[in-house]
C-alpha cells in the first residue's frame, strides 16, 4: 500500500511538472475534498466537483481540479468553459456513475464543454457501471429509444489532452468527441465486455485534428467510430478487441452530413474483433464523400472481416432499398497481415451508382485456417490496383 501511494505521488508530480513546464502562469490545485467531497462510493459529489471546477476555471493561471485516491459517486455534471487560463482535471481515484433509473438517460455523465487548453489525466478510472443498466438499452430494436448516458463527453474543446485514464463499463459511448479541434488521446484504457451494447470506445464526429495513440480498447461496439465530419484523424499503436473494429460510418443516413477525410490508422493490432478496418454507408443513402484513407502496418488475430467496405449497411432489416450515394475514394490498405475468422477476408462491396475509386491494396497477407479452404476476396463496383503480396488473391 505504501509503495502504491508513493507511486501515485510520483506520478502526480511528473504530470504537474510537465504541465507547469508547458503552461504559462501560476499553477493552483483545487482539491475536491476542500469543497465537500466524500469518498465513500455513495455520496453524490457532483456539486463539490462543480464548485472546485468553477474556481479552477476562473483561475488566471493553470487551475488543477484534483480528485485524490478513493471512490467517489458522481451524478451527471457539466464542466463548462470558457476558462480564464488552462485547466486540468486530475483524477487519481475511482469515479462511479449512478445507476438510479432517473439518472441513466442523461445525455452524458461527465461533460466538458467550450474549453481551450483542457487536460484530463491522473491515472484514475471512470466507472459507468453499465453492467447494472444495459438491460434498459433496447435501441437495437426500438428506433424511438432513449439512449443511455455516454461516460465522458467533450464538445467544443480545443487544444485538449486526454491521457493516463481508464474508462470502465460505460452505459453507452466511453468517450464522445464532438465538435472538437486539436485533441490528443494517449495511454488510455477502455474496458467493457464483448456483449455490452453500444459501448463504442471513442466516438468521433464533426471534429478535426484528433490524435489517438498508445491505447488499449476492449469493448462491445466499435473500438473507434468515425462519424460524419471527421477530418484529419490519426490513430496509431492502438490495440482493439473485443469490439467491432475501427469503423468509418455509418454514413449517408441523414441529409446535410459533412464529409469524412484524411483518416490514418497505423501500427494497430486487432484481436478477436468482429471487424478490423471498416467503412460503412447506408444503402439508399444521402450524398456524401469519404476520401483519403490510409490503413497501414496492421496485424489482425482471429478477426472477422479484416478489410471491409460495406455500402449496403443494414444492421436491422428491413432497410430502404437503393444504392448508396456516398462516394468512397483514395483508400490505401497497406501491409495488412494476420488471421481471419471468416473465409472472405477482403470484402469490398461498393455502390453501383458511385463505384469506389482509387482503392489501393498493397502487401495483403491474410490467412483462414477453418474448414472451406483458404481465404478469399469479394469485390463489387471497385476500381483500383493491387500490388505486392496478395493473399487471398485480389479481386480488384
Amino acid at each position: 500500500m505504501g509503495l502504491q501511494v508513493t507511486f501515485t505521488r510520483i506520478f502526480l508530480l511528473i504530470i504537474l511538472f510537465v504541465w507547469v513546464r508547458d503552461a504559462q502562469g501560476q499553477l493552483k490545485v483545487f482539491n475536491v475534498m476542500n469543497y465537500g467531497a466524500i469518498a465513500n462510493g455513495q455520496y453524490d459529489n457532483s456539486e463539490a466537483l462543480g464548485r472546485a471546477w468553477n474556481e479552477a476555471c476562473h483561475w488566471k493561471g493553470t487551475g488543477v481540479v484534483l480528485i485524490p485516491r478513493g471512490t467517489y459517486m458522481v451524478h451527471p455534471v457539466k464542466f463548462q468553459g470558457p476558462c480564464s487560463g488552462r485547466t486540468m482535471f486530475l483524477n487519481t481515484g475511482e469515479v462511479l456513475a449512478p445507476t438510479d433509473p432517473a439518472l441513466i438517460h442523461a445525455d452524458n455523465w461527465i461533460a466538458f464543454q467550450e474549453i481551450d487548453g483542457l487536460r484530463v489525466s491522473g491515472g484514475g478510472s471512470f466507472n459507468g457501471q453499465g453492467e447494472k443498466v444495459w438491460h434498459n438499452n433496447d435501441c437495437h430494436k426500438n428506433y424511438n429509444c432513449k439512449p443511455l448516458s455516454s461516460s465522458l463527453s467533450f464538445k467544443f474543446v480545443t487544444n485538449g489532452r486526454i491521457d493516463h485514464i481508464t474508462s470502465i463499463n460505460s452505459k453507452m459511448f466511453h468517450f464522445n468527441i464532438y465538435d472538437n479541434q486539436k485533441i490528443s488521446i494517449n495511454h488510455v484504457k477502455i474496458l467493457a465486455p464483448a456483449e455490452s451494447p453500444n459501448t463504442d470506445g471513442i466516438h468521433i464526429g464533426r471534429s478535426n485534428d484528433i490524435r489517438i495513440t498508445n491505447s488499449d480498447i476492449r469493448t462491445g461496439d466499435d473500438c473507434i467510430s468515425l462519424k460524419q465530419g471527421s477530418i484529419d484523424i490519426h490513430i496509431q499503436n492502438v490495440r482493439c478487441g473485443p469490439g467491432h473494429g475501427i469503423s468509418v460510418g455509418s454514413l449517408g443516413k441523414d441529409e446535410g452530413e459533412e464529409e469524412v477525410r484524411g483518416i490514418t490508422v497505423r501500427n494497430c493490432t486487432f484481436q478477436g474483433s468482429d471487424n478490423g478496418l471498416r467503412i460503412k454507408t447506408w444503402a439508399a443513402s444521402t450524398r456524401n464523400i469519404a476520401s483519403d484513407f490510409t490503413f497501414e502496418d496492421i496485424v489482425v488475430e482471429n478477426v472477422r472481416n479484416p478489410i471491409n467496405i460495406d455500402q449496403e449497411y443494414c444492421p436491422h432489416p428491413p432497410c430502404n432499398e437503393g444504392e448508396s450515394q456516398v462516394e468512397i475514394k483514395n483508400v490505401k490498405f497497406r501491409n495488412i497481415r494476420g488471421t481471419s475468422s471468416t473465409k472472405v477476408a477482403v470484402n469490398l462491396i461498393c455502390s453501383s451508382r458511385i463505384p469506389c475509386s482509387d482503392i489501393d491494396l498493397h502487401n495483403i497477407d491474410l490467412v483462414y485456417h477453418d474448414q472451406g479452404g483458404p481465404a478469399t476476396s469479394s469485390c463489387r463496383h471497385v476500381n483500383g490496383v493491387a500490388s505486392g503480396v496478395q493473399r487471398p488473391p485480389s479481386c480488384i
